[in-house]
């Protein structure tokens, strides 16, 4: 059973495949601040040791033997306002930090300088080996960079920064045309009814697909019906173009594809899946093909402003990336 906060369906501001950086750490002795922000689940290798100690998968710094506490300064990868985190100890269980805290800067123009204002997102939390810590922040002000301290020092297998990706549509023109489900332009994976293989999330990502891994793949379906997903628009718009990529799905891609869409209006997301039944059809079934990059135009239905969309794929199987390209609607 999943019991992790709804916060965590939202964007990891903090991904390394957004480009988010750990730029500054006062320590990381034991093990690279890098590591901090990798998207991969913590690993543990037995009897790996390297010139400095046991190899361990986070961030970890030296024994502290004076005054003070250990901090990493994090770039996120995409600017946006903070709603909640994940501090993960994942095998850290003798040398995880008591406590931890973060705070957060809006910085766009470069990196945050010695006299920059500082704001808290999380005070002090207390730490426990091996677990996730999930906390919500009340924070209105987007953020660039996050400032994670530890005390007094120790190891952090990943830190979760999620919240909503800080786009200015006041200065994008309604008729520039863009992928308004891309995640840096705030799209969302809402609901799925199975994603045994891959997350949903990697729908949304920037770029091809990397590997197999890197898609939406559900388990092979052994009785009648479909496998289908939700995803939410970063702003409302008129669709242009939709583009379905297989990359790197050959023996089990999807044999067919439709796409229903509505514009929706409250609700919430954990009911947003009885709401898509009845969607009306943006996209009619369309077949599909191993490994490719399919682009659907003339094919759409015209349905005028939509914020939602319900991706039914038939029977089941794997898909890389959806796109769904158009211009925002006022």
């Amino acid at each position: 059973m999943d019991n992790r906060p709804d916060f965590t369906k939202l964007v990891n501001l903090a991904s390394s495949r957004l480009g988010s950086q750990a730029i500054y750490a006062t320590d990381d002795f034991f093990a690279d601040k890098q590591r901090l922000v990798d998207d991969a689940p913590a690993e543990w290798k037995e009897d790996v040791y390297d010139e400095n100690g046991k190899w361990m998968d986070g961030w970890e710094s030296r024994r502290k033997r004076e005054e003070g506490h250990d901090y990493c300064v994090v770039k996120l990868g995409l600017p946006g306002k903070v709603v909640g985190v994940d501090i993960d100890t994942a095998h850290f269980t003798g040398n995880y930090p008591p406590s931890a805290s973060l705070e957060g800067c809006y910085c766009p123009d470069g990196e945050p300088a010695t006299h920059q204002q500082w704001d808290e997102l999380l005070p002090s939390l207390d730490l426990r080996g091996d677990s996730h810590h999930f906390a919500d922040v009340s924070s209105q002000k987007p953020c660039t960079h996050v400032r994670f301290h530890i005390y007094p020092d120790g190891g952090v297998a990943r830190l979760r920064v999620y919240g909503h990706p800080e786009m200015d549509w006041d200065r994008v023109s309604t008729e520039q045309e863009l992928d308004l489900l891309a995640v840096e332009n705030g799209g969302r994976a809402l609901a799925c009814n199975d994603q045994h293989f891959g997350h949903m999330s990697n729908l949304i990502m920037p770029g091809r697909g990397v590997n197999m891994g890197d898609g939406w793949e559900t388990a092979r379906r052994r009785v009648p019906g479909n496998d289908w997903v939700i995803l939410s628009l970063g702003h409302a718009g008129l669709v242009d173009r939709i583009v379905v990529d297989t990359a790197h799905f050959k023996g089990n891609y999807p044999d067919s594809l439709s796409i229903q869409a509505a514009f929706v209006e409250g609700g919430t997301d954990d009911q947003i899946a009885t709401q898509s039944l009845f969607w009306r059809e943006l996209l009619p079934s369309q077949k599909l093909s191993a490994d490719n990059i399919h682009e659907f135009a003339d094919q759409l239905n015209r349905l005028g402003t939509i914020s939602h969309v319900r991706v039914n794929i038939f029977p089941d199987g794997g898909i890389s990336r959806v796109r769904v390209f158009g211009r925002k609607s006022d």
